[in-house]
């Protein structure tokens, strides 16, 4: 059995055929249409939004729940997939392993990151229906989705070996958000607890990679060997540290400031 296919009592047809080769050949001479996506989605976000100034907003809300319960069933199948690689290299190698050595480039999880890396194209049509429905769209919103994309098309040129990390809480932390989106499409109602563990998940999330950012610079900085560049370490690590930064501050404002009270109490 290849390393990245570990503790898997079941490999489907479709993942034990995967090249990654092929995928990562293309990845290489194309990742910069990253940044063509990614322009396209402001023109489009922004443009949107001039051209919903003074038109109704749509409710879009039986299209919405479709749209978030595919994303939400894609990342739970993606969660289900990639936890065993992690928790058996952590379990047989250990942790310095787990950000240094990436394996899960084989195997099922190798299918896995694929999917992960596309999916990120697919994910920047949530900022569509904000536009459509008139909602506010804030700065961390759109940042998000563009920052993701590039450095998750980037980093996988490299194999970056923390992307194991990245990729699984990033499936884990969406299996709930898009599950809670869903039933919210669906006119389910939740208590604001609610809305607060799902934000608390995402700066957990920010707040680990930061740690392994930290962490790896220290492992460089032995001289030991850590499959991450430092040019790439130094984009992840202002990525996650400027998500830690908007996450934290948007958790503030929208759940303990005085205005926040105020608007409970409304």
């Amino acid at each position: 059995m290849e390393p990245g296919e570990h503790n898997y009592s079941i490999v489907f047809q479709f993942e034990r055929e995967w090249h990654e080769k092929k995928f990562l050949d293309y990845m290489l001479e194309r990742w910069t249409d990253s940044f063509v996506y990614s322009a396209i989605y402001i023109i489009v976000v922004f443009g949107g939004q001039f051209l919903m100034k003074h038109r109704p907003r749509y409710d879009l809300r039986p299209c919405l729940a479709i749209w978030s319960g595919v994303l939400a069933i894609f990342s739970i199948v993606g969660a289900v997939r990639t936890w065993p690689e992690l928790i058996s290299v952590l379990s047989n190698h250990g942790l310095q392993y787990s950000v240094c050595i990436p394996t899960y480039f084989k195997g099922v999880t190798s299918f896995w990151s694929f999917l992960f890396t596309v999916s990120k194209v697919y994910e920047l049509g949530d900022t569509i229906f904000i536009v459509l429905r008139k909602q506010p769209l804030i700065f961390l919103h759109w940042y998000h989705h563009i920052t993701v994309l590039i450095y998750v098309w980037y980093s996988y040129t490299d194999h970056t070996a923390p992307g194991r990390w990245f990729m699984v809480m990033n499936y884990t932390v969406h299996a709930f958000m898009y599950s809670y989106y869903t039933l919210r499409a669906l006119q389910f109602r939740f208590p604001k607890f609610v809305n607060m563990v799902i934000t608390s998940l995402q700066l957990t999330q920010m707040i680990i990679g930061v740690l392994i950012n930290i962490w790896i610079y220290k492992i460089k900085g032995r001289g030991e060997f850590c499959q991450q560049s430092y040019e790439n370490l130094g984009y992840s690590s202002a990525m996650y540290f400027t998500y830690f930064v908007l996450f934290a501050h948007f958790f503030y404002t929208t759940y303990l400031s005085k205005s926040a009270h105020r608007q409970k109490g409304d």
